[in-house]
């Protein structure tokens, strides 16, 4: 295999096998122990050529959570771990079965911590593979986007009127088109960060394109393509994927559309408008799982119940967090007697709510460094005077999985994480490896 295929490669594996949290446990081992090799040569071409300094920042932030969940597992003698907040409970049940207080990590899960450090593998290795050793191109990652994303499509038409012999997962929302994954809203995702995506990937082949007959094909193919995406954002029924479609529509089309400059400020203004009503109309509209307005149907189990359960617990925990990998037992200890049966929530639905439960202060500090990060690297992008297509709709397809990261947790799963790190990657400036030419290897060795 070529270099430049491996990041694409490995891209595709994630997004077949990565497609659950939870499921998948051995598609998702798989994932892991491929990252382990490319995460090791990342680290060995760190160590001979230091670190380049574009990626000083995001490799920065990549090992300081790093540290933050390994320190998390550092066990502390009782008289340091009794005073966090919310350890209350645990004392009290070494008190009642009359056992003397252990050593024990600031994580109330320490096999769940270390779960999450497992889970984290294959972004890391999609993010070093691109930003350290190169082994991609562009247009192949946007490639396979789009190809798994249109298969996906139609997987999920299969699986809405197929049946359940057409899904993958045991655990997974019977009736929807969750394509590839194991939850639709996920698949919503995938489809969202197809759309800038074809419209980079359009741009390249146009560039190349030299025959009005291959332009006209191109132009069909990629309408045709568009077309598949909001038939499948439609039968998906994700609202989330739904209403960000808008905004990510549009703002592709003002990145790469052409446009006179009276209508380009139009696009920019309805742009603005559309996304901002789209996050108002999630949060208050009336669909059975609004956020603020009145709930009548499954209360214990809408996104209403499980954020003011998650920030409750969360102002308990506070600085320190309850610790990586504790969401699960930390929510049952807030759950109401009466709400509880046989299904349980397994993720807050808001990772950024879920990182302020599990890691407090440390976690929302470094998810403030990474969002400034990430906005000064689009404003990059944008003001170059040649930009990077693939870097825009990667700052694109970033935003939108960092907006629905708000009300769900697709980066909980492989296949959206590793194309998310990959993302950042392209945002971050990677640029593939080229191989020195034999006249400048040979101009080395010349004396004058």
């Amino acid at each position: 295999m070529k270099r430049h295929a491996l990041a694409p490669a490995y891209l595709l594996a994630c997004l077949l096998l990565g497609g659950a949290s939870a499921a998948g446990f051995l598609a998702n081992l798989a994932l892991q122990l491929a990252a382990l090799p490319l995460i090791g040569w990342a680290l060995w071409r760190l160590s001979v050529g230091g670190v380049p300094r574009q990626f000083r920042a995001p490799l920065g932030l990549l090992a300081a959570l790093v540290a933050v969940m390994l320190l998390q597992l550092v066990p502390l003698p009782p008289a340091i771990w009794t005073m966090l907040p919310g350890r209350g409970p645990v004392v009290q049940g070494y008190r009642l079965l009359d056992l003397p207080l252990p050593w024990l990590p600031l994580t109330l899960t320490p096999s769940g911590a270390l779960s999450d450090l497992l889970w984290l593998l294959p972004a890391f290795a999609a993010f070093l593979t691109v930003t350290v050793v190169g082994a991609f191109r562009g247009r192949s990652i946007a490639a396979v986007i789009v190809g798994v994303t249109l298969v996906s499509v139609a997987l999920g038409a299969m699986q809405v009127v197929g049946g359940r012999s057409v899904y993958f997962y045991d655990v997974t929302n019977v009736g929807v088109a969750v394509g590839f994954f194991a939850n639709g809203n996920h698949n919503a995702t995938l489809m969202l960060t197809c759309i800038p995506f074809l419209a980079a990937l359009q741009a390249t082949l146009l560039r190349a394109s030299r025959s009005r007959r291959s332009v006209s094909a191109l132009h069909l193919l990629v309408a045709a393509a568009y077309c598949v995406i909001a038939v499948g954002l439609v039968i998906n029924a994700s609202l989330a994927g739904i209403g960000l479609g808008v905004p990510v529509a549009l703002t592709t089309w003002l990145t790469f559309g052409r446009q006179r400059p009276a209508v380009r400020r139009l696009l920019l203004a309805v742009t603005i408008a559309g996304t901002l009503a789209t996050l108002v109309l999630i949060a208050t509209g009336p669909f059975g799982n609004n956020l603020f307005g009145r709930q009548t149907q499954n209360v214990a189990l809408s996104r209403q119940t499980s954020f003011a359960l998650t920030a409750r617990a969360a102002s308990q925990y506070l600085p320190v967090g309850s610790g990586s990998g504790s969401f699960q037992s930390v929510y049952r200890t807030q759950e109401p007697l009466s709400s509880v049966t046989t299904t349980f929530m397994n993720h807050a639905h808001s990772d950024w709510l879920e990182l302020l439960l599990e890691t407090g202060l440390v976690g929302s500090v470094l998810a403030a460094l990474f969002v400034a990060w990430w906005s000064a690297r689009v404003r990059a992008n944008w003001r170059v005077d040649l930009p990077d297509p693939f870097a825009q709709a990667a700052a694109i397809a970033s935003a939108a999985i960092l907006l629905h990261s708000i009300v769900d947790y697709p980066l909980r799963t492989a296949a959206i994480s590793a194309m998310f790190a990959m993302c950042l990657a392209l945002l971050a400036g990677a640029r593939p490896y080229l191989r020195p030419s034999r006249s400048a290897a040979s101009a080395r060795h010349l004396t004058l």
